[in-house]
């Protein structure tokens, strides 16, 4: 539309290629066209692309974690702490012992 018809086509130097030269060029465009129709069904598949951010998040998490938690934490050292912790306040630890003991008990006469 409104270009000169020398202009419209294949240019002159392509003019003189080979047969087989063509083929070549053919399978290349092809090979390149299959490659980018497989990377975008790839970044349109939804199910893969939220399983990938789905381990990216797990492995945050676990970093995050294992950052978090000291290398020698156990049940006893835990144990350990609650135990200093309710010492430092008294008050708090008799609260939280006092609504612990109320819910077992509403528990177990709910029954």
């Amino acid at each position: 539309m409104g270009q000169d018809e020398s202009q419209v086509g294949a240019s002159v130097g392509e003019e003189s290629k080979s047969p087989e030269e063509l083929r070549r060029e053919i399978e290349d465009t092809r090979r390149d066209l299959g490659d980018t129709a497989a990377a975008l069904g790839q970044k349109t598949d939804v199910k893969s692309r939220a399983r990938e951010k789905v381990e990216a998040a797990k492995q945050t998490v676990a970093e995050k974690k294992e950052s978090l938690t000291p290398p020698s934490a156990s049940g006893s050292s835990a144990a350990s702490d609650v135990k200093a912790k309710a010492r430092q306040n008294p008050t708090a630890a008799a609260a939280i012992g006092a609504l612990v003991v109320g819910l077992l008990i509403g528990r177990a006469t709910s029954r």
